[in-house]
């Protein structure tokens, strides 16, 4: 028999319309997620209207409303780009080591200020930036530090990267208010993990784990 099910002319494989359309959906979404971070940056304490934004990414202001939301979801949106952009530069790293996790989640806040400032300052949930994908590749470099006999077994890994994740959060407050800059941010974030690490070391490794807090005269 020739022919065979689903090769009619006219025909196409089902699922085939669907996914274009969610691609085309996807293409459009990080279109205005980055029509936000251009008028931003272009003036970041100027008001970053719905129209505005439509305008930039080419779009109608509905196809906003459609595929972002009312404002608040708009900074929501900034922070899943973020987390995702953390993820990529994480799967080519030793995502493995904690610091490693700690210092590419600064440098990412740092590589482009004036978006994360303002993403911070103007989302009221912006801790939770933190709360997401960087706490959850923390966690589990914490658990792969344990698993090499680096920390305690009997260590609460939950509450070890809760304590470094509440002070990098303060650490990003003070960077986004301009009280400290960006290398003193990542020396704040690195010197929480350090303690924290250094707390939970295994005997046979206290000396290792205490060594960065003996280079800053702190042990």
């Amino acid at each position: 028999m020739s022919g065979g099910v689903g090769m009619m002319p006219g025909n196409t494989m089902p699922g085939n319309d669907g996914g274009l359309r969610e691609r085309r959906k996807a293409h459009r979404r990080s279109r205005i997620v980055e029509a936000v971070r251009e008028l931003l940056r272009e003036g970041p304490e100027s008001g970053v209207s719905v129209e505005r934004i439509a305008e930039r990414a080419e779009v109608a202001p509905a196809t906003v409303y459609n595929l972002i939301g009312p404002r608040e979801r708009i900074w929501e949106a900034l922070a899943a780009g973020f987390m995702e952009e953390l993820e990529r530069r994480l799967a080519g790293l030793e995502a493995g080591d904690p610091h490693v996790v700690v210092r590419t989640t600064v440098r990412l806040f740092v590589a482009d200020p004036v978006v994360s400032r303002r993403m911070v300052r103007a989302w009221e949930q912006s801790g939770l930036v933190l709360d997401r994908s960087p706490l959850a590749r923390l966690r589990a470099a914490m658990e792969e530090a344990r698993a090499r006999g680096l920390l305690r077994a009997d260590v609460d890994i939950d509450a070890l990267t809760a304590v470094v994740g509440a002070a990098c959060v303060g650490a990003l407050h003070q960077w986004v208010a301009a009280l400290i800059d960006d290398d003193r941010f990542l020396a704040r974030a690195l010197f929480a993990l350090d303690v924290a690490l250094a707390a939970a070391a295994a005997d046979p490794c206290r000396e290792e784990l205490l060594a960065p807090l003996r280079r800053r005269g702190m042990a």
